[in-house]
């Protein structure tokens, strides 16, 4: 006889899930990993004995942190192999993104871009704390930690990603009319405006992972990112593509769409104006959470 997970673990476990992959994805910066996550962390929660469990919420924060330390772990070995370079899977997102637009600055390319220069137990303090909000108490029980442990890695973690993460425009207006009057250049093949939507110590990073061509290094300034782009959009197998305005990432991004189907999205810092840090997820491995 096969056992029938309880209604009770179930309801628990959807009311909580957003907060869980929300949780994950901020950890391993993948969509597919996260949910990969929540599947193992929803069969321990449905094998464990819940008259044990004070708090539902508690426990699988816990569970989720955990397993995605493993798996952060695991996965750093693997990304010194990849092909060319490594970015975070994007997500579609929508203004009440993860519990609340306060947040949505939280999941920003970016700031998961950073995050991944962090050991594992820094990410995961620095996500459960500035993120979310848990004590350092809090966090050295989820992590079996001294708080006093919890507080170095807290206040290192914080210094680090405030000086490697530099302040970006934010206003959304603006944002959405860099993005169409991008979209315009690329659409008309105008080297001239395109060069003028780009700040002049722009780079642009293209992540294809090895399955499809994308540049292997990153690529500086104004002249060749924006030669690169438009050479990039003139070839014959993406006649047809069609650019799209979305929000990825809790930003204005584009995404690039081949019948009906996402190939790839751009996220991008905005400067001042100009178009700053363009980061190309084109991988087909890593495109899940566009769909």
């Amino acid at each position: 006889m096969i056992d029938t997970p309880a209604a009770d673990a179930v309801d628990d476990f959807t009311a909580h899930r957003r907060l869980l992959f929300a949780t994950a994805y901020r950890m391993l910066g993948s969509v597919a990993d996260a949910e990969d996550v929540l599947q193992d962390a929803w069969l321990k929660w449905s094998q464990t004995d819940r008259g044990s469990v004070a708090h539902a919420r508690a426990y699988l924060v816990r569970t989720v942190t955990n397993l995605s330390l493993n798996r952060l772990t695991s996965a750093r070995a693997t990304r010194e192999s990849y092909v060319g370079q490594w970015l975070p899977e994007p997500l579609l997102t929508a203004p009440d993104v993860s519990e609340g637009a306060e947040l949505a600055d939280s999941v920003s390319t970016a700031l998961l871009v950073v995050l991944e220069s962090l050991s594992p137990v820094e990410r995961a303090v620095f996500v459960l704390r500035e993120v979310f909000g848990y004590s350092h108490a809090e966090i050295a029980g989820i992590l079996d930690r001294s708080e006093a442990t919890v507080r170095q890695t807290a206040h290192r973690a914080r210094e680090h990603v405030q000086a490697r993460r530099p302040r970006y425009d934010t206003d959304q207006e603006q944002r959405q009319a860099v993005t169409e009057r991008f979209l315009a250049a690329c659409t008309g093949g105008d080297l001239n405006a395109m060069m003028e939507l780009l700040a002049p110590d722009v780079t642009a990073w293209a992540d294809g992972g090895g399955k499809v061509t994308a540049a292997r290094r990153p690529l500086h300034g104004t002249d060749p990112v924006a030669r690169w782009m438009l050479g990039v959009l003139a070839k014959p197998e993406l006649h047809g593509m069609t650019l799209e305005t979305a929000l990825v990432n809790g930003e204005q991004g584009v995404l690039f769409v081949m019948g009906a189907h996402p190939i790839g999205a751009l996220t991008y810092d905005l400067n001042d104006g100009l178009m700053q840090n363009l980061r190309f997820q084109v991988n087909p491995d890593k495109l899940s959470g566009l769909r």
